[in-house]
């Protein structure tokens, strides 16, 4: 299928670092680009997904393995060119891929393997918004702790980007959603975004009310993409075997877990990894349909996306990182 390529090279540009560090490390570049070799195709991004894992590996939290790296590990597009051997996809389909690095590029080589098709009423920015973030939301509402109608679930960081969508899920299977932000502007968020009680992170008197809302029995289950902010305050109000699930820590690791109380209260703590559930063919296109089918069904409500250039991801990188960011964070190359 060499035909259906129309040119030897391509014209790209891409964010990309040459050491990790703090935002400024960052670059805007230009690249030329090949055609897509065997099982692969030319993506021509539309919108590409900031998570705040990416800030992981640009500051040297996580390792990368070479330099210059190419953050990111998700977007969405229209393909531009196809490689020998690829039969499911031609040029101009529409398609999604999550956790692939390298996404920080207006152009890009990608196996097909890891693409998922989107749905026609699925918009691009839609998509790139709600993979990483709609298949974690996933992972945690139906797979870390199957969420039932009559549960009471608490979700920190409930108008973020995986908190909200966590709680619109929890909130259409039956639960009671109880969610905590970071600041006074972010509580209407949460509340449009499913959650029946919203409380400030730290406020005083949270523990009491959380046990007023639940007959003193406390919370199901806690969902914390937060981690030393929250984590401690939540041992204290999860029932006698519930669980806590910690999928990240956006303001760093817990210092301190008291195993012991957990013991006591027979509390289950979970530290799901995406890619474990996420893990071949099968998996991506249930996880891929589930989700783009809640989104379909209104289940996260009107996504909240907040677009930057990918010009400015070094802008982005800072805002998400001092969380003045709500919802979705997309960058439009």
């Amino acid at each position: 299928m060499l035909d259906t390529i129309k040119e030897t090279t391509y014209k790209s540009s891409s964010i990309k670092i040459g050491k990790q560090g703090s935002p400024s490390v960052l670059t805007y570049s230009k690249d030329i680009l090949d055609q897509p070799g065997p099982g692969e195709v030319l993506l021509r991004q539309a919108a590409i997904g900031l998570n705040f894992v990416d800030t992981y590996f640009r500051s040297g939290m996580f390792p990368v393995k070479s330099f210059p790296y190419v953050p990111g590990v998700e977007a969405a597009g229209v393909i531009e060119a196809i490689g020998p051997w690829v039969t499911d996809f031609k040029v101009g389909d529409r398609v999604a891929y999550h956790f692939i690095p390298g996404a920080y590029a207006e152009m890009r080589m990608i196996g097909t393997h890891q693409l998922v098709h989107v749905p026609d009423d699925v918009s691009l920015e839609e998509a790139a918004a709600i993979m990483v973030k709609g298949f974690t939301a996933r992972m945690l509402v139906k797979e870390s702790f199957k969420v039932k109608r009559g549960d009471v679930v608490l979700v920190h960081a409930a108008a973020g980007g995986v908190g909200s969508l966590v709680a619109g899920w929890a909130k259409a299977l039956g639960a009671t959603v109880i969610g905590t932000v970071g600041s006074e502007g972010k509580k209407q968020t949460a509340l449009d975004n499913g959650a029946d009680h919203v409380f400030l992170v730290g406020c005083e008197g949270f523990a009491k009310s959380v046990l007023g809302i639940t007959d003193g029995k406390g919370v199901d289950v806690v969902y914390d993409g937060v981690g030393k902010d929250t984590f401690s305050e939540s041992v204290g109000i999860v029932k006698k075997g519930g669980k806590i699930v910690l999928y990240g820590s956006s303001s760093g690791q817990p210092e301190h877990i008291d195993h012991a109380a957990l013991r006591a209260k027979s509390i289950a703590m979970l530290t799901p990894v995406l890619n474990a559930y996420v893990s071949d063919y099968d998996s991506l296109h249930l996880f891929a349909s589930d989700t783009f089918s809640a989104l379909q069904a209104g289940i996260f409500g009107k996504i909240n996306i907040t677009k930057y250039p990918l010009s400015e991801a070094a802008q982005a990188h800072s805002d998400i990182e001092s969380r003045k960011t709500t919802g979705s964070v997309i960058m439009i190359p």
